[in-house]
């Protein structure tokens, strides 16, 4: 299969893109450390995924993950950062302070914790593929959430700088970057966001979990052995029209 013998850290993996992906790769044949901030593990739909809690945010909690990795391992062969967060709609005049820093530190910093720390343990020591999600408003721009946009948009640019970085030393990096898609991320936006935004998907419709997640798994695999640095829309179209 595409991931026999892969050994894959995902982190937001309680649900969503996460979660999709983590089932994904088990299918394929990776052995999944699936990661989240929620101490009770999930119901996955396929057996075999390994539940640990991890704040993304924290340094310490990446030393942990990588301490363990290598004790049980000797390496990591994918690291898909999934974990994000949005906030409420608001326009950069009021944008609410303690909410700017929790997405900075979820989407921006944990995202760069993520890729430094296992950057760190495989440099020049075998192969390494990272796929970072990014989003359509790390590329395009949107009303209001300044800091989700900011976010995503440090991501798709620090997923450029880590793949050029890295181009010689064994380790890819790459970017998918979904539009609509349906999560519980998206279930609590004012139906209103959500009817405009599929009314500019030229597609016409939401998109899948398990859409991004084939997305992620051609990017993670062997079969993109020669992409590094492209950020990859997963969005019906919406940011070619």
């Amino acid at each position: 299969m595409r991931l026999d013998n892969k050994i894959a850290l995902i982190t937001g993996a309680y649900r969503g893109i996460g979660r999709a992906t983590a089932e994904l790769f088990v299918r394929k044949g990776a052995t999944v450390i699936a990661t989240d901030i929620f101490e009770s593990a999930p119901q996955y739909d396929v057996p075999g995924i390994d539940y640990r809690v991890l704040d993304v945010s924290a340094s310490d909690g990446w030393d942990t993950a990588v301490d363990a990795l290598k004790a049980n391992f000797g390496r990591i062969d994918i690291l898909v950062n999934a974990a994000g967060v949005t906030e409420n709609r608001s326009e950069p005049h009021n944008t609410d302070l303690d909410e700017w820093d929790k997405v900075i530190a979820v989407n921006q910093k944990g995202t760069m914790l993520g890729m430094r720390a296992v950057s760190g343990m495989m440099i020049d020591a075998g192969p390494l593929s990272i796929v970072n999600i990014s989003s359509i408003w790390g590329l395009v721009a949107g009303s209001g959430q300044l800091a989700y946009h900011a976010s995503k948009g440090a991501v798709s640019v620090m997923t450029r700088n880590a793949a050029v970085t890295y181009a010689k030393r064994g380790i890819r990096v790459n970017a998918v970057l979904p539009g609509l898609i349906e999560t519980e991320m998206v279930k609590d936006q004012p139906k209103e966001m959500r009817a405009a935004t599929i009314a500019f998907t030229p597609m016409g419709r939401i998109g899948q979990p398990q859409e991004v997640a084939a997305a992620i798994l051609f990017l993670a695999s062997d079969d993109a052995s020669y992409v590094t640095g492209a950020l990859l829309p997963v969005d019906g179209g919406f940011t070619a029209a």
